[in-house]
């Protein structure tokens, strides 16, 4: 006569616990990924934000009252210091964005977000490349625009972000890149 050996767990009772797991699970993760969109939407306005700030001391310290035509001008040191204008994860030589967002060249990924950084179509010329502080790349301008658009909407974040040298953020709800002037109105609203 043999002793059965009860030690361990049935096939049923492993079966019970998987599902169990499946269903936690099943309701977990869409609250993860809504979480991991909220995140990188944060870093984008971020992004923008340091943008905004980096663009207020470029130009009052750098180029006698103009902005930045790219991110590779604000990645540059002012000559005599190893301080640059923006923090170098936006630097698009530290990262792959494609290299563009559509007419805004040298671009930054960053969180699911590509950014880049253009001259204002209505601005004007304000201090040539070789006057500013950093021997920049381009002229400085009176003004700038800035977009931060997910690189899969649905997925990295759902709403794009621009901002201009106003210093106010806009985002559209949409996800599409948001026009220059930002005119509020339909999925277009300023960031609260």
């Amino acid at each position: 006569m043999k002793i059965r050996n009860t030690k361990g767990f049935t096939l049923i009772e492993l079966l019970i616990v998987v599902a169990i797991i499946g269903i936690i699970a099943a309701i977990a993760i869409p609250g993860l990924l809504r979480a991991r969109m909220s995140g990188n939407e944060a870093s984008a306005i971020g992004s923008l934000r340091s943008i905004n700030s980096g663009q207020a001391t470029y130009a009052a310290s750098c180029a006698a009252g103009g902005f930045a035509q790219d991110l590779n001008d604000l990645v540059l040191a002012p000559v005599g210091s190893t301080a640059a204008f923006i923090s170098p994860d936006l630097d698009p030589a530290n990262n792959a964005a494609g290299g563009a967002i559509g007419a805004l060249p040298n671009s930054s990924g960053k969180s699911g977000y590509d950014v880049g950084l253009q001259g204002s179509a209505a601005g004007v010329q304000v201090t040539l490349a070789a006057n500013t502080c950093n021997n920049s790349g381009t002229a400085a301008w009176s003004g700038y625009y800035a977009l931060a658009i997910p690189q899969q909407v649905g997925s990295t974040g759902q709403r794009s972000f621009g901002t201009d040298e106003r210093g106010t953020v806009f985002q559209d709800t949409s996800g599409a890149a948001i026009a220059e002037g930002f005119a509020v109105g339909g999925t277009v609203t300023p960031v609260e």
